[in-house]
């Protein structure tokens, strides 16, 4: 696959992608753990249909030690048995949340599982890692970025 456009090479879109990247390091440094984190990014770009961010994301979760099995099973996470109550609530908000703009909602019962099993700075953390994301699947999703050449910690 060929880009449609280099958000790298053009002074605009290499200016915004290094401010949200900045941004990002807020939850690198938050109390969510960074394998949740990992979980909530695999599973908002499979729902986006972002190559590169599934293509990124699964490698840096492997490079820092998550299984195969969980990372390949990220995509049908509610028929397994290998992902934490707190996981599974955190990719329950990543999925309702990524799906608000097909009408969906975060529900209420999601919600609550999310407060049952994380602090309010994790719940600031998990939203701001969900936001984060869905902007970096539709800046490369619109861009076509091409997967597969990416090689864990390029970029940063």
């Amino acid at each position: 696959m060929q880009a449609r456009f280099d958000l790298y090479g053009n002074a605009i879109t290499a200016s915004f992608t290094k401010r949200m990247a900045t941004a990002a390091k807020v939850i690198d440094g938050s109390p969510l753990p960074k394998s949740t984190h990992e979980l909530v990014k695999i599973r908002a770009s499979q729902i986006n249909g972002c190559s590169y961010c599934v293509d990124m994301h699964t490698k840096d979760a492997a490079h820092a030690g998550e299984t195969s099995v969980r990372i390949n099973l990220v995509a049908a996470w509610r028929e397994t048995n290998v992902f934490t109550e707190p996981e599974r609530a955190a990719l329950a908000l990543t999925e309702e949340a990524t799906r608000s703009a097909d009408g969906g909602q975060v529900s209420d019962e999601t919600f609550a599982q999310v407060r049952k099993h994380y602090d309010d700075d994790q719940i600031a953390a998990l939203i701001a890692a969900i936001a984060m994301i869905n902007a970096w699947n539709r800046l490369n999703a619109i861009a076509h970025t091409p997967a597969g050449d990416y090689v864990p910690g390029q970029w940063g």
